[in-house]
């Protein structure tokens, strides 16, 4: 050591290297953390795309004798038949509190709202 100069004190190179590898980690995991967060959503999505696509497609196969508007809540149900029809699902404006006394052969499976885009959702 000079007399008068500047002291330098050694680094601890595998010290500073453990510190840095330890930070590079926590940020991976905290990144890591985030894009599964992300991944979440976008399933979430996804699955309640196919469920629309699913009920689309079921209402579309459905009996029903309206254009149905956009906006506006229907029925979906099973009509079970008679000795004198057969079973079908329907579509209908009409839902169970609507009836004073539902026909046993009616099973209402869910209330359902056509979309601008003319698919259609559940109403939960």
């Amino acid at each position: 050591m000079e007399i008068g100069g500047q002291f330098f004190a050694p680094v601890n190179i595998e010290k500073e290297k453990d510190l840095m590898l330890n930070l590079a980690r926590l940020n991976a995991t905290q990144e890591y953390e985030r894009i599964m967060e992300s991944a979440k959503v976008l399933k979430k999505q996804m699955d309640d795309l196919m469920r629309r696509v699913e009920l689309t497609n079921l209402i579309h196969t459905a009996k029903f004798s309206f254009k149905p508007v956009a906006g506006k809540k229907y029925w979906l149900f099973k009509h079970s038949g008679t000795k004198f029809t057969t079973s079908y699902i329907g579509l209908g404006p009409m839902g169970p509190n609507d009836w004073s006394c539902i026909p046993d052969e009616y099973e209402y499976i869910a209330q359902v709202l056509c979309s601008g885009d003319q698919t259609w959702q559940e109403v939960k």
